[in-house]
C-alpha cells in the first residue's frame, strides 16, 4: 500500500468516525429531549364553548396528544367518563377536559322536571344548601292595587335541591341602575310541573325570592291557611 492510498484509509476512517461521533450527538440530544418531555398520552379540548348544565357527548370534544408530564392528574383520557355527565360550569373553547369540571347528570323521577332559578346569596340559606337539600320556597309580591297589602306567599313545599351552582355577580339592568350589584347562585330543582310554574313565575314577578331549609328527614306539611301572610292579620 502506497502513501496515498494509506492517506486515503485514514481519511476514510476519519470519516467514519466524525459520522459515528455526529450519531451518537443525535441519539443524545433525542434522548435529552425524551427525557425531559417524556410519552405522550390522548387528552380532550373542548370545541365550542358549552353553558353549565349542558349533558355533555363526544362531538364537543377533539382528541388531542400531549406529553404525560404536561397533563394534570385530574385530566379526562377517556370520553366514556363524560357518559351521563353535565358540565358544571362554562366549558371555555380551547380548554382542556378535566374531571372536576363534570358531574353526574341529576336523576329525575318520575314526572318531575329540572328547574333552575338565581337566588340571591344574601336571601338564600348562604352555604348550608347543597345537593339533596329539602327547601321551601318563599315568595314577596306587592299589592295588586294601591291600597292592597304585601304579600309573603309559600309558592314551593319541600323543593328538591339537585345542583348548587357558583357564586355569580349580578349586575340590575339599565332601567334600574339604581339598585346595587348582588351575588347571586343558581339553584336547580327537580319539580313536578305546577311547582315549576309556580317557582318560575315568582322568580319573574316577585319582589323577592327565599329559601327555608327544611331538617332532613323531616317534612314541613304547612296547613293551608299558612301559605300566605300578611302583616295586617298577624295577631
Amino acid at each position: 500500500m502506497n502513501s496515498r492510498q494509506r492517506r486515503g484509509v485514514i481519511l476514510l476512517l476519519l470519516s467514519v468516525l466524525c459520522a459515528l461521533g455526529a450519531f451518537a450527538g443525535v441519539l443524545s440530544v433525542i434522548s435529552d429531549v425524551k427525557s425531559k418531555v417524556g410519552p405522550e398520552v390522548t387528552a380532550y379540548r373542548v370545541k365550542t364553548s358549552v353553558p353549565p348544565y349542558t349533558q355533555l357527548s363526544a362531538s364537543q370534544f377533539e382528541k388531542i396528544d400531549m406529553p404525560e408530564r404536561w397533563l394534570s392528574q385530574n385530566a379526562v383520557t377517556d370520553l366514556r367518563e363524560i357518559r351521563g355527565k353535565i358540565a358544571v360550569t362554562t366549558l371555555r373553547e380551547g380548554s382542556l377536559l378535566q374531571s372536576d369540571m363534570i358531574v353526574d347528570q341529576p336523576a329525575l323521577r318520575t314526572g318531575e322536571q329540572e328547574v333552575a332559578i338565581m337566588i340571591d346569596a344574601a336571601t338564600g340559606v348562604a352555604g348550608k344548601i347543597t345537593p339533596g337539600s329539602s327547601v321551601n320556597v318563599y315568595a314577596t309580591f306587592e299589592g295588586q292595587r294601591d291600597g292592597d297589602p304585601d304579600q309573603s306567599k309559600l309558592i314551593v313545599e319541600n323543593a328538591r335541591v339537585i345542583d348548587v351552582g357558583e357564586l355569580t355577580a349580578l349586575r340590575p339592568d339599565e332601567d334600574d341602575r339604581d339598585r346595587e350589584p348582588t351575588d347571586a347562585v343558581p339553584i336547580t330543582f327537580a319539580l313536578k310541573t305546577i311547582d315549576a310554574q309556580r317557582i318560575t313565575y315568582a322568580e319573574s314577578f316577585a319582589q323577592e325570592v327565599r329559601l327555608a331549609l327544611v331538617a332532613p328527614g323531616g317534612d314541613s306539611d304547612i296547613d293551608a291557611t299558612d301559605r300566605t301572610y300578611e302583616l295586617a292579620k298577624d295577631k
